[in-house]
């Protein structure tokens, strides 16, 4: 048996039942450094998995191999080669970031570079901030200034000034300018009111206080850690030397998605491997908010000595492909070939109201899952935006037609997610000397998400009769202190359940409070993820308390010796959330969830989770969210950008022609991660009651008319416009 298939057999039993094309069989046994391009669904990640399994059984050592992406989700299908039994035995493959790398390094090589660096206290160690610590020290030093006046007509929550201020000096260290020029290029660029500069050195001045914060006080944001490497590990010979003796073969996975800086130390660390596979896909660039640089990417094929590109999709059927073809011309406002066999891919059907369409949508989505048994996992609804409302309405209405469903909504701030909420509204409840009294609301909700069978209607009768906000302890009464009629309406089964958790809380406050993520971690598992309560069925919930307890773990381990004005550290992380913190990513969320769940999520998240499906739903075809870019005062993710050339003005034209590509990029990707068919959610008013009239659905209306299909009720809607 060759090398390579032994590998293949591994593979096989890690992945899925495999077989190697040729091309991809030829990419795992290749020597030297290649540049594999190609289309999303063309077998690239295959072929790179495939070589570092042949790398292994080939007789490298594991910890010479370093395999990075661009994010932490994109290396799932290598971890999940990494954990199969039968890989030989002997040390362990490096699967990183260039974010994760930079952390290693600097903890590594600390004592040598922390005085070069600037920190105040090179002689004591440093403390690496998460996206959601870096906001709790940010918000403690700009709070004051907005206090004061600052960033006054940035119309946007605080929450999201200290993320944007973040932003820009994370883009600052990715693309490779000093931070103190971020102003300056900001400004450079404006072509509208002049009060819009105030606003940008206003924010340059939060980033600068917040750098001197950090090197006061030995705290590394990700802007800080990647400087600190780049600036002064990476150019020392010891370090250097270091990093390419003990990583001699490199697959690196998503280039596109990747920063300027990373191509940079790519470009550097390439001469000195003894193999390297960069993995690049064709069109795509989905984070360049983030400070992805795709053409950065494709001009590091000059520097391998192979070039391979991937023509042809795995995934996408014929009819789906002409689909891509035939909306990619309307959207370009080119001719759509006559000849498109666009036939089963798509499916539409136009309605008056939102509601109806998404009656339609959930009656298609369980006729897949139902009457054609195709698993649930294969199905995946989409959005510009996944709101609340949006995505109640979705999950009531699946759970009546019996079909399993999921979301994921990464970035969101903690305390928009209901679980969470319910969550801290209890840990409130359990710790009256905290001094944060819930609200009726607050209890409502956290009640409703608790307690298994208990609706919006009966929560609010429990809670109306059971709170007692300015008792002293547990403001709660127990369940039999209530009138009976009341105890009636509830149901007793409810009672007993709301007892049970009443009386776990009272026991837990006649007793010493624990840290916060402990007594999290105790409620959820004693209490709301046994059967008859809220977090038993419910994969979302679950997963919002998994990232909860973790996020306040975090907290506790950077900011618990450090709270002001006398509070605890949890006191500390509970008032963070209520700001409206925004999450990190949390690795396990965008882990690939259960197979009999339908998913419903944002079209980006999607994205970037880079796996396909059977179907696809795309709602809200009119909103414009498809087109437009995120609102954000304080940054530009182009004019912050390295192509972007100094001092020239961002135009109207520049940000059409922006938004034209994004969604011709957006669609593009959708459709090469889509096997068979995409159903259309067509509704003359949207969620807000306006009337849609979207750039995606005009393209839609084109492809419609070029194929005779344009409905009457479609056509009046074009009509309008």
């Amino acid at each position: 048996m060759s090398l390579t298939e032994v590998a293949l057999a591994a593979l096989d039993t890690v992945l899925a039942p495999i077989t190697l094309t040729e091309d991809q069989a030829a990419i795992a046994e290749a020597r030297g450094a290649l540049f594999l391009q190609g289309p999303a669904g063309s077998g690239k990640t295959t072929a790179a998995v495939a070589r570092l399994c042949h790398l292994l059984h080939s007789g490298v050592r594991a910890d010479t191999i370093l395999v990075l992406t661009p994010q932490r989700t994109l290396a799932e299908p290598y971890h999940r080669c990494l954990r199969h039994p039968d890989l030989p035995p002997g040390g362990m493959v490096t699967v990183s970031t260039l974010g994760g790398l930079a952390r290693q390094s600097v903890e590594l090589f600390w004592p040598l570079v922390a005085a070069e660096a600037g920190f105040a206290h090179p002689e004591l160690p440093p403390v690496f901030l998460t996206l959601e610590t870096a906001q709790y020290y940010m918000a403690r030093l700009v709070r004051p200034l907005l206090d004061a006046g600052y960033l006054q007509t940035a119309h946007v929550q605080r929450s999201r000034l200290y993320s944007q201020v973040l932003d820009n000096l994370s883009k600052a260290a990715v693309v490779g300018f000093p931070h103190t020029e971020i102003a300056a290029r900001l400004k450079s660029a404006w072509v509208g009111e002049a009060a819009q500069a105030r606003i940008y050195d206003e924010a340059q001045d939060c980033a600068q206080r917040f750098r001197r914060y950090c090197l006061e006080h030995n705290l590394l944001d990700f802007s800080l850690q990647v400087e600190t490497f780049l600036h002064h590990v990476w150019p020392r010979d010891l370090c250097r030397r270091h990093l390419l003796h003990r990583h001699r073969h490199l697959i690196w996975d998503n280039l596109e998605e990747d920063t300027p800086v990373a191509h940079d130390l790519l470009r550097q660390w390439l001469p000195h491997c003894q193999s390297a596979l960069l993995v690049a896909d064709s069109d795509a660039g989905y984070r360049r908010f983030l400070g992805a640089d795709p053409d950065g990417a494709y001009s590091l094929r000059s520097v391998c000595q192979v070039q391979v590109t991937f023509e042809k999709s795995l995934v996408t059927s014929p009819p789906v492909e002409a689909l891509a073809q035939g909306l990619g011309h309307a959207l370009d406002r080119r001719p759509v070939p006559p000849d498109l066999e666009i036939g089963p891919a798509l499916a539409f059907e136009h309605h008056r109201y939102q509601p109806q369409m998404l009656d339609w949508v959930a009656d298609r989505v369980a006729e897949l899952v139902h009457e054609q048994s195709e698993a649930p996992g294969e199905v995946v609804i989409l959005a510009p935006f996944l709101s609340d409302s949006l995505r109640f309405s979705l999950a009531t209405r699946l759970e009546r037609r019996q079909v399993p469903w999921r979301s994921h909504r990464p970035s969101r701030a903690l305390r928009d997610e209901p679980a969470s909420r319910c969550l801290l509204t209890l840990a409130a409840l359990a710790h009256p000397a905290w001094g944060i009294t819930p609200s009726r609301d607050d209890l409502i909700c956290a009640l409703a998400q608790a307690l298994d069978g208990l609706d919006l209607v009966r929560a609010h009768l429990l809670a109306r009769q059971v709170h007692r906000p300015h008792a002293e302890g547990l403001p709660l009464l127990p369940f039999e202190a209530i009138p009976r009629e009341a105890q009636e309406r509830i149901t007793y089964l409810l009672g007993q359940r709301y007892d049970r958790l009443r009386g776990w809380l009272e026991d837990y406050a006649a007793g010493s409070p624990l840290e916060l993520d402990h007594f999290l971690s105790r409620l959820f598992g004693e209490v709301l993820s046994q059967q008859g309560f809220g977090f038993h069925r419910h994969y979302d919930r679950g997963e919002a308390a998994a990232n909860l307890i973790e996020s306040a773990r975090k907290f506790r381990w950077v900011a618990g010796d450090d709270p002001p004005d006398g509070k605890t550290a949890a006191q500390e992380y509970v008032e963070m959330v209520h700001e409206g913190v925004v999450a990190a990513q949390y690795v396990s969320a965008w882990r690939q969830g259960p197979d009999d769940a339908v998913l419903l999520a944002p079209a980006y998240t999607f994205l970037l989770a880079n796996r396909p499906v059977d179907y696809q739903f795309w709602l809200d075809v009119g909103s414009r969210g498809w087109w437009e870019r995120l609102h954000q005062p304080l940054t530009h993710p182009y004019v912050l950008s390295r192509p972007w050339p100094s001092g020239r003005p961002w135009t109207d034209a520049d940000e059409f022609r922006v938004r034209q590509e994004g969604l011709q990029t957006l669609l593009q990707g959708l459709l090469r991660r889509c096997r068979h068919r995409v159903y259309l959610g067509l509704s003359q008013y949207a969620e807000d009651g306006f009337e849609g009239r979207g750039p995606l659905l005009q393209a839609v209306q084109r492809l419609l008319r070029a194929r005779g299909e344009l409905t009457a009720e479609i056509a009046e809607t074009a009509e309008k416009r």
